[in-house]
């Protein structure tokens, strides 16, 4: 079979699922697993894919996705060049396990994508921490401040981590956090994921030094994390690896107040 992924989440769950080979080409931005993406044909940046490369590679299925504003133009593309397309568009994690289902049946590789769900359901109903939920914050951005809104699997993972998104209740995917919203919410960890940086380039000290965020709690404690989007960001099997990444920023939290 002969797959084009559009997204990096959905490059990441075609070779969790064993399928990496039948890959022709990936979008600009698709980095991992490195050994089987690097040398792979590139079909454009994420929002602006080469509709005319990707009728060149002869796909059998385009894999593409609604995950942030912009997308949708890349989906009209691929439905106007009349290519076989599946479309993600998951807003919790149940989603990403029913997309890592649909996937798999799509390609081919339906027992592999079983048994990811599994492991997705085992994590999942692990017993919650006992402790105060401690309310945390996920940063896409750093200026303006964009932050995780209700229609978000991260709050799951917060969740599952012992955390809250204190933002879980405002509508739409993501929004711009104020300086008094930060306040008011008396954010006590701070978790960068900037997208599209490489974790090594995240500047803790850029957040701590924010005029109007001194009162906040998390920069008055230096509690700020950085965690690669690759971990909290992309929908897809390494969201589980971002679970235990956030469970250690929170037991640190809780061991330094």
């Amino acid at each position: 079979m002969r797959i084009v992924t559009h997204t990096c989440s959905n490059t990441e769950i075609v070779c969790a699922l064993g399928a990496g080979a039948e890959l022709v080409g990936v979008d600009n931005h698709s980095d991992y697993p490195a050994e089987t993406v690097s040398s792979l044909p590139k079909i454009g940046p994420d929002l602006d894919i080469d509709i005319a490369q990707i009728i060149a590679l002869n796909p059998d299925l385009v894999i593409t996705s609604l995950t942030v504003p912009g997308h949708e133009h890349c989906v009209e593309k691929i439905k106007k060049a009349g290519l076989p397309f599946l479309v993600t568009q998951p807003f919790s994690l149940r989603d990403v396990m029913a997309d890592i289902v649909r996937i798999g049946e799509a390609i081919g590789r339906r027992t592999e994508a079983a048994t990811l769900f599994s492991v997705f359901e085992e994590r999942i109903n692990r017993p919650i921490p006992h402790e105060t939920p401690l309310p945390v914050c996920i940063e896409w951005w750093p200026k303006p401040v964009i932050v995780p809104g209700q229609q978000s699997w991260t709050n799951e993972m917060l969740r599952l981590a012992g955390a809250v998104n204190p933002f879980a209740g405002i509508p739409g995917e993501s929004f711009e956090l104020t300086p008094q919203m930060a306040c008011e919410a008396s954010i006590e960890g701070i978790v960068i994921s900037w997208c599209g940086v490489k974790e090594s380039k995240y500047r803790p000290h850029i957040v701590a030094r924010r005029p109007g965020w001194e009162d906040v709690p998390a920069i008055r404690n230096h509690h700020i994390f950085p965690i690669s989007e690759a971990w909290l960001g992309r929908p897809g099997p390494r969201l589980l690896a971002g679970m235990d990444r956030l469970r250690q920023a929170i037991v640190t939290i809780r061991a330094t107040k």
